[in-house]
């Protein structure tokens, strides 16, 4: 089920962007949609309204053109949103804005990493890992930052599918697992 949901949040998401591509405002439709997904799913109240039968269609459209001006302004993401709800697929409301934000990572050349250390790095090394993963890339990087004393000490660095561990902690488990062997 979750495969085929990414599926129908890609295509979507892809529907969506290929309107934005066309008109040159698919970075804006992605701040609105990312936005609107935001709001959906930090309030649970919103979501249980606006997935629950019991409410009538036409009031769950009415909760929505209230709340589309105010945080997805433009026509073609309001149009989009209220198409998600009338087809019962507003549920998929926060992974059609990740599917349509990778795209527009795609479209700008840009790849989002993750890096994690033992303890808070400084803004220079956080710096020269960032360069150091666009060279490897070829792409600009997004970087954000994470501390997780479990890794004792070093780095570990995602970048989309690829993770570079060079942590303490899988050091030492490659080291158990040699001795085991």
């Amino acid at each position: 089920m979750a495969a085929m949901g990414g599926s129908v949040a890609r295509r979507y998401a892809r529907a969506l962007f290929q309107i934005g591509v066309d008109k040159t405002t698919y970075e804006a439709y992605g701040g609105e949609l990312a936005a609107l997904a935001a709001v959906y799913a930090e309030s649970t109240e919103l979501r249980q309204t606006l997935e629950n039968p019991v409410f009538r269609l036409a009031q769950r459209r009415a909760i929505l053109e209230k709340l589309l001006p105010q945080v997805a302004p433009s026509r073609e993401v309001g149009n989009f949103v209220l198409l998600l709800l009338e087809r019962g697929r507003i549920s998929f409301l926060p992974a059609i804005a990740r599917a349509y934000g990778e795209m527009t990572d795609v479209q700008k050349g840009r790849v989002r990493a993750t890096l994690t250390s033992a303890q808070a790095l400084n803004p220079e090394i956080i710096a020269g890992i960032e360069r150091a993963l666009a060279r490897r890339t070829g792409k600009t990087v997004l970087m954000t930052t994470a501390v997780d004393p479990s890794l004792i000490g070093g780095l570990v660095a995602r970048v989309g599918d690829l993770v570079l561990d060079g942590s303490l902690r899988a050091r030492l488990e490659t080291l158990r697992q040699k001795v085991l062997d």
